[in-house]
This record gives structure tokens, sequence and C-alpha cells, in this order.
């Protein structure tokens, strides 16, 4: 889920960046330090929207680098148990298949895929129905279910199913959509 949440962080800047710019270079190093990251409380950055305050700065000692507080806006992305996502296939295996929804990796267990699925190796490894009419491969698109998260403090690892109502195949990578 996306959230639009205030946060605040301390910038170094170093001092051939001051001068009449200095705001500008400011929100440059803002946007290229924190957008794509992930934070295990608030969840991946995807954007900087806005600058509400910077602050004024303090000269760090021996270096004459100087921290700036700076407060500003942003959209983040956490994904939370019971939410379903739409996710594009990026390897397939005998023990499930992993998905990437944005940021987020997902795994899919052959314990949370169909019972009527079942895995075939070859060239282009899947799952397939035993008729062929639905076939989970590489770049296939599929909506699953969060059915359960780890979070650490740079990253978020998330567990899906596909084993309910309205879940699974909704993209084949090999046929027309």
């Amino acid at each position: 889920m996306f959230f639009h949440i205030y946060l605040e962080r301390n910038m170094q800047l170093h001092p051939r960046h001051f001068g009449p710019h200095l705001r500008d270079k400011l929100i440059a190093k803002l946007i290229q330090d924190v957008e794509g990251t992930c934070s295990g409380r608030h969840g991946f950055v995807v954007a900087v929207t806005a600058v509400e305050t910077i602050g004024q700065g303090l000269i760090r000692d021996g270096t004459g680098f100087v921290t700036f507080p700076v407060k500003y806006q942003c959209v983040v992305f956490r994904p939370f148990k019971g939410e379903i996502l739409e996710s594009v296939v990026t390897m397939v295996n005998k023990m499930g298949f992993f998905a990437e929804a944005g940021p987020v990796q997902i795994f899919v267990s052959n314990h949370l895929i169909p019972d009527d699925m079942v895995f075939q190796s070859g060239d282009v490894p899947s799952y397939e129905t035993s008729d062929g009419s639905v076939r989970i491969q590489k770049d296939s698109e599929v909506r699953l279910k969060i059915v359960g998260t780890r979070v650490d403090a740079t990253e978020i690892f998330c567990i899906g199913t596909i084993k309910d109502d309205f879940l699974g195949l909704i993209g084949d990578p090999g046929g027309a959509t």
C-alpha cells in the first residue's frame, strides 16, 4: 500500500556547494540519497514530493562539512499481510516461484499454489494445470495475496499465495492477454 508521509533527515553538504544554489544542491542530494531506499519502519521510498523546511546548518568540527536538518514529504510503499498485489514472475523452480511487485520480491511456495497445478521442468520451467489452460512461467503476470512479511532494517521480504478465489495468472507472456 502507498502512503504519503512526512520524514526528517540530517543532510551533510561539502563547503564547495555553498553559494546561491545551496537549496537546490541540498534538494538534489536528498532525492539522490533517499529515493529507492528501504527502511523497515516506513517501507520503500518511491518519490520525494516536497521539501517542507531546511533548518540552519551546523558546522562539523574538523571536516568543514555542514549538517542541515531537512523535513520533507514522500510517497512510500509498504506491503501488508492480506494485501492483494499484481506482480511479474521472475523465477520458477520446483519449490515455488518468485515474483516482483515494484521493489518488493515475493515468494510463492508450491504449497500455496492450487493443487491442480504441477511443476513442469524443461527449457522454460513452469507451473501448469493438467489440461494446459493455465501456465505460470517467467514474465507471467499474476495476482497474489500477501500471507506474511518479514521486515529487516533495509529490506522487506514477502510470502504470497495464489490459492484463493480470483488469484492467479492474469497475463501470459506466451499468449494474448
